[in-house]
């Protein structure tokens, strides 16, 4: 349902929360974004996979917290006060991606770009297309592979 919903607004429009991993901006549909909190203490769980920074606790609830540069294989930076926790919530799972900044809710107008037939790269799983706003060029990830949610229960 949620797939139907974002291919019908493509069409009209797609709603982006766009956010900096280094100096490439990156973006994720405004219907899977729950809220953009400040950085706050991440507690590390033993055994978790390298890209699982830890859990944060968020009203009660125990929210893992994926550190999106080492998921993506980009180099890591050391935090600033413009990181911030995107939560996200993709089918029933919600977890927390740590961002260098938020730069903006913006909405794409054209059909982004598929990823796989733009850019020669042997893995483009973490990816859903390239957007082009006023010139800017936004990276749309596939919030499915990054979580590691199975497709269609496999």
């Amino acid at each position: 349902m949620a797939n139907e919903d974002a291919k019908n607004e493509v069409q009209e429009g797609l709603q982006v929360v766009a956010f900096k991993l280094h100096d490439e901006e990156y973006g994720v549909s405004i219907l899977n974004v729950q809220e953009i909190r400040n950085l706050t203490d991440i507690t590390r769980v033993p055994f978790a996979a390298e890209f699982i920074k830890g859990v944060i606790n968020l009203r009660g609830s125990v929210l893992p917290v994926i550190d999106l540069k080492q998921r993506l294989g980009l180099a890591e930076t050391p935090y600033t006060d413009s990181t911030r926790i995107v939560t996200v919530t993709v089918d029933d799972l919600h977890v927390g991606m740590l961002v260098d900044a938020v730069t903006e809710v913006m909405t794409i107008t054209t059909k982004p770009i598929d990823a796989k037939k733009s850019i020669n790269a042997k893995d483009t799983r973490f990816l859903s297309g390239i957007g082009n706003v006023e010139g800017r060029l936004i990276i749309m990830l596939n919030l499915e592979e990054i979580v590691g949610l199975p497709k269609d229960g496999k």
